[in-house]
């Protein structure tokens, strides 16, 4: 494996979010093909994250006038631009999530996506199974993840 920090792979192309954000901007951010997701930030940190599959959700068993941060994922699983991709990969498969927010300082810096860690990780370590249930808002471990950091917002 290569001892590539995140900082190197890292996209500052999820835009940040208040919570209040509703469910039609957010889907409408999300309609972007560069947007990969939306980091949820209140005055002081990271969150939340969400993403294509939270907002079906939020629309197929709630509709559509909603804020963001009644079904975004939290906590918010994090690296800090030092960690090398192969333990971020391994953090992201570990919680079976595609996404990373990169944070240090209390500053949001960027998302690591498992297609920017593709050219140096293995397939393998990349892999996320999920034999679960679709995601259900109403499912209070459905955002067990371990995180959550600091950020400017």
């Amino acid at each position: 494996m290569i001892d590539v920090p995140v900082a190197a792979v890292a996209s500052a192309t999820a835009p940040e979010v208040s919570p209040e954000t509703t469910t039609v901007e957010a889907a409408s951010r999300l309609r972007r093909p560069e947007v990969p997701a939306l980091v949820v930030c209140d005055r002081t940190s990271v969150v939340g994250i969400v993403t294509e599959s939270d907002v079906v959700a939020a629309v197929a068993e709630r509709g559509t006038d909603r804020p963001v941060e009644s079904y975004m994922s939290s906590p918010v699983v994090t690296a800090r631009p030092s960690t090398p991709v192969g333990i971020a990969a391994d953090r992201m498969r570990d919680a079976g999530i595609t996404l990373l927010a990169v944070v240090e300082d209390g500053a949001y810096e960027g998302v690591v996506t498992r297609r920017s860690l593709r050219p140096y990780v293995s397939r393998r370590r990349l892999a996320v199974d999920w034999d679960g249930e679709p995601l259900s808002l109403d499912d209070p471990n459905a955002a067990d993840a371990p995180g959550g950091e600091d950020c400017d917002a």
